[in-house]
């Protein structure tokens, strides 16, 4: 009965055109997906019939039993944001998604298929000239949308015709013979595009965006995180309490380092080092920035190979580039792309940095080791190009934030504590990686007032007063000073804050577990491995057990004889 159920969630998942291309599968490639209500509620029929089997299927097999409850879980996930209202409407109609809808599928293909050109621009061309019934289709579909998230639409919607034109240049370099077809389909689209976002312009928004306390903690139960909003919060104190202490300490020491006066504040002090270690433009050109992050990652593989700290899948590959303009309002300084999960071969994830002469700042060389250990190996490529090689279906596909970002963010403390950075720069490394450390006090704060409208959720330990009637106003002052982050990149971290509900409390709230679920592991110790040993098989079996929430990884570990 399992594999039958198996099966049903697999055909399930991949009968949605948007996830099948963003999985890797090629059975959709040409065609856009159905952003209408009725394909929503037919969906929604078919989770909640799939869901009953699933609850009706047990199995005595561990590896069985843990499947079955992931597919629940997710199931569960796609259903609570598919049922969330906001003032008495489905969220789904307060969210202009028209941008990515039409330009996620074609930005894959553009950048990350490795199938023929004329192939791919084919399926280009094919999903151009749906677009124009796409967005009518949206368009109907939104009714009075939310202020920040119809301008994020807006200032997406602006940088897609650069995506189009670098499109458009790519097939005349590649001689595609229906040039003439393409472009025509791009000036209708941009057309469709101009009047998409004209017309919802012009809409009556509301701003208030919150969901209340027990929808929250509904979430964070189907995501099995099993923390209150106060005992998230009090977590998010003591971290920036510890992290303080520390940062005090770095602070005095850089400041007699450099000779800087002895009151010199924190953000004074990271401005001094963000100027002494900027990132050196190659003949005046910004995406020269890309060649620091390529030196880095090849620094850590070595280091890590030397080391045998981490098994590296032979079959993956990583690329970095600049962001396009059409990204960058949602990714605030970089972001990862990972493997398509069901694409056969090479297992290849996208690295995109955002470059902006005024915003060099965010690319130092003391930023950057910390960037790449987060984003590439040992993080997130790592973690999932070697999920991506899992037998199980709903593990190389399941989204468990907390695993994902618990796993990274570790990282970032594990590689300095191994001497990853050299030691004449690692209090430099270490103070700048402890400021961008206490974005996830931040994001657990500003997360759970976007979600709840509670204020009180910014008392996260910094002596800071929010009196303005705007959330982005309160917490932009917390994210700045709790980070040292440019303008620039705090609006942009605040956007995807106000639409990914609790993902940015998962920085901080995976961390922590992660941490405990490691260090338990440690003072247990019941195989009687010396230190080395405990870290390559805590290593081992998280990244090869793949994709789930932590608590259910305790279990894998549990099972193991580890606890």
């Amino acid at each position: 009965m399992f594999t039958a159920i198996e099966e049903e969630f697999k055909q399930y998942i991949l009968s949605d055109a948007d996830l099948n291309m963003a999985l890797g599968c090629t059975d959709f490639s040409g065609e856009l997906g159905d952003p209408s209500l009725k394909y929503a509620n037919q969906r929604q029929n078919k989770a909640k019939k799939l869901l009953e089997k699933i609850h009706a299927c047990t199995s005595n097999n561990f590896q069985e039993s843990l499947d079955l409850e992931l597919m629940t879980r997710s199931i569960e996930q796609d259903l609570f944001f598919d049922n969330l209202k906001l003032h008495d409407l489905p969220q789904r109609q307060r969210k202009p998604n028209g941008v990515d809808g039409i330009s996620a599928g074609i930005f894959q293909l553009f950048v990350n298929d490795e199938r023929p050109a004329h192939e791919r621009l084919d399926n280009i061309l094919t999903r151009l000239e749906q677009s124009t019934g796409y967005l009518k289709a949206e368009a109907e579909v939104i009714a009075e949308p939310i202020t920040r998230w119809l301008q994020i639409e807006l200032t997406q919607g602006e940088g897609l015709p650069s995506l189009f034109e670098s499109i458009r240049s790519w097939a005349a370099q590649e001689n595609y013979p229906k040039l003439t077809l393409l472009e025509s389909a791009i000036n209708r689209t941009n057309t469709a595009l101009w009047e998409y976002l004209k017309e919802l312009g012009e809409r009556h928004t509301i701003d208030d965006f919150t969901i209340g306390e027990d929808k929250v903690n509904e979430l964070l139960a189907i995501r099995n995180i099993h923390y209150s909003p106060a005992q998230l919060t009090a977590m998010a104190k003591d971290f920036m309490s510890e992290t303080h202490v520390l940062l005090c300490t770095l602070t005095k020491k850089l400041n007699a380092k450099y000779a800087l006066d002895e009151n010199t504040g924190q953000s004074e002090l990271q401005e001094h080092l963000n100027n002494i270690f900027a990132a050196k433009l190659k003949n005046g050109k910004i995406e020269s920035v890309l060649d620091y992050y390529y030196a880095e990652m090849d620094s850590i593989q070595s280091f890590i190979s030397e080391r045998k700290l981490f098994d590296i899948p032979l079959s993956q590959d990583m690329k970095i580039m600049q962001t396009p303009t059409f990204l960058e309002p949602v990714i605030p300084a970089g972001a990862m792309w990972p493997p398509l999960a069901l694409r056969e071969g090479k297992k290849t994830s996208l690295v995109y940095l955002t470059l902006k002469e005024n915003e060099l700042a965010e690319h130092t060389e003391l930023g950057i080791p910390v960037m790449m250990i987060h984003e590439g190996i040992p993080g997130h490529h790592l973690q999932f190009s070697t999920a991506a090689q899992h037998p199980s279906f709903v593990r190389r596909i399941f989204s468990a934030n907390e695993h994902a970002e618990g796993w990274t963010t570790m990282l970032e403390d594990y590689m300095l504590d191994q001497g990853y950075v050299d030691k004449n720069l690692i209090d430099e490394v270490r103070f700048i990686a402890k400021r961008e450390m206490s974005r996830l006090v931040a994001r657990v704060g500003i997360d759970l007032y976007f979600m709840t409208g509670n204020i009180a959720y910014l008392e996260v330990g910094l002596d800071l007063k929010f009196d303005s009637q705007d959330p982005f106003v309160n917490a932009a002052k917390l994210l700045k000073e709790a980070t040292g982050f440019t303008d620039g990149r705090v609006q942009a971290e605040l956007n995807w804050y106000s639409t990914e509900q609790s993902y940015p409390l998962s920085y901080l709230t995976g961390n922590r577990m992660v941490w405990k679920l490691k260090n338990e592991i440690i003072q247990s110790n019941k195989k009687n491995l010396s230190s080395i040993e405990i870290d390559q098989a805590f290593h081992r079996i998280f990244l090869e057990s793949g994709c789930m929430p932590v608590n259910n990884l305790r279990n894998v570990f549990e099972e193991q004889g580890f606890l």
